[in-house]
């Protein structure tokens, strides 16, 4: 049998410099709408269940319905759209998600509203990981993971702007203006991407099949497994940090927002730690982040009394949520070389299979009577429990254990940093008319090997 073919994404006319940076603008734009809805339906739940006449536990399954669509929409249309060129394909991806916030916006029913979340989540995966791939090549192979970390920046940004300026609008012009903004973002969105990203040409040929089974390499498997268990920890302390504060912590609800907004701040630096640590090392900063993540959390439950303490340590917390799942992401995109679109998808469904882990076991704990101190140390014991996980798969690759389909030979440590190194730049096949120098990149995942 064969070996799969390696995914070869190759950037026709290649931007120069202050083009990169305009292109990761617009991926970055498009992850600030998608980290806005995400995040501001929580806020915005005491107004939609006022407004649809509907209970707070009942207008919540919306935002449980957005983390379904997430998780079906990121395997299923990323590997239906393995052969559609990445451009259009995060036109297309925006489109639908801008339409999904129109109708969110438009819901004039609970019911409504529960089918716009599940649509306005399916394209949420599939962005992401179609974003970060795109993002990687359009870099050198030593500045991939700070331009992976630029496109998870948006995400961060938006729990510092997005959310907090959806909440005002929630509270002043109705919920619905809410969505309302994220579709103005969208749009914006589009415009960018239409503008700024560079067409791609997929040279690997790379099949459906071939995607899926990417899934269930060790490496791969084992990724997902800590993402979606040890990021469970954060989504636990998370989802119930308003009556946490106010009701252990002794804030005010007016104080909340800001807090949040604190949280923003933590996940913006973490994600801008992320680029250079990552370009050292993809092992170390994983590893480094889901410890610290675990200490950041004992941290929170030791002295949330305290309300400085727990400003600090929902900092804390946010800081090395953004690193940890940045570090995921590259480490999914290194072991799948061949599928980094569906893999990178999934490192976001996994993610939103930890927020209903989380807020699952956090509320279980809280409705037990063990207090608002308690899902922190729920928080510790999925941090630890991924960690682990994340240790053991780095222990397989550290003593050589390679995916089934890597051509690489284990027992040469020195050949498979030798190859791993390797950054591979082909001219682009001779067109009708005068083509710009440099203008193509070929980017082979293989290169991602630290």
């Amino acid at each position: 049998m064969s070996a799969p073919r390696t995914a070869v994404l190759q950037v026709v006319n290649a931007p120069d410099r202050n083009g990169i940076r305009l292109a990761l603008l617009a991926l970055a734009l498009g992850g600030f709408g998608v980290g806005t809805t995400e995040f501001a339906s929580m806020g915005l739940l005491p107004f939609i269940a006022e407004d649809l006449d509907a209970s707070i536990p009942a207008s919540g399954h919306a935002i449980a319905l957005y983390a379904l669509g997430v998780v079906v929409g990121a395997p299923l249309i990323t590997s239906l759209t393995s052969r559609v060129e990445r451009k259009t394909l995060l036109l297309g991806l925006m489109g639908a998600f801008t339409a999904g916030n129109v109708l969110s916006a438009a819901a004039p029913s609970l019911e409504w509203l529960y089918v716009a979340r599940f649509l306005s989540g399916l394209p949420h995966g599939a962005y992401f990981g179609v974003a970060a791939v795109v993002a990687s090549s359009l870099v050198p192979r030593e500045r991939r993971g700070t331009a992976v970390a630029r496109v998870a920046l948006g995400l961060t940004v938006a729990n510092i702007v997005g959310v907090p300026l959806a909440a005002v609008l929630g509270g002043t012009l109705g919920w619905r203006s809410g969505y309302g903004l994220v579709v103005v973002i969208g749009l914006l969105t589009v415009a960018a991407l239409a503008l700024w990203v560079p067409r791609t040409h997929n040279g690997g040929g790379v099949s459906v099949a071939q995607e899926i089974r990417a899934l269930g390499r060790p490496q791969v498997a084992l990724t997902l497994v800590a993402g979606a268990v040890g990021f469970g920890g954060m989504f636990a302390v998370y989802t119930y940090i308003s009556p946490i504060l106010t009701e252990l912590s002794g804030l005010g609800i007016s104080a909340v927002p800001w807090v949040l907004a604190v949280y923003g701040v933590g996940m913006t630096a973490g994600s801008l730690l992320a680029g250079p640590l990552l370009d050292r090392s993809i092992e170390r900063t994983a590893l480094g982040a889901g410890a610290v993540s675990g200490v950041a959390l004992a941290f929170f439950g030791l002295f949330a009394h305290s309300a400085v303490a727990a400003v600090l340590g929902v900092l804390w917390i946010g800081a090395m949520g953004a690193l940890f799942s940045t570090a995921l992401q590259m480490r999914l995109l290194r072991e799948a070389k061949d599928a980094p679109s569906l893999t990178a998808a999934m490192n976001h469904a996994a993610f939103n299979l930890a927020n209903a882990m989380g807020a699952f076991l956090g509320g279980t704990v809280i409705s037990a009577g063990w207090g608002y101190r308690s899902p922190a140390w729920v928080g510790v014991g999925l941090a630890v429990a991924g960690l682990l996980v994340l240790g053991y798969a780095t222990r397989l690759h550290r003593t050589g254990t390679a995916p089934v389909s890597s051509p690489v030979d284990t027992r040469s440590p020195l050949a498979v940093r030798t190859f791993s190194g390797l950054v591979v730049l082909l001219p682009e096949p001779a067109l009708a008319g005068p083509v710009p120098a440099n203008s193509a990149r070929t980017m082979d995942w293989v290169d991602l090997g630290r």
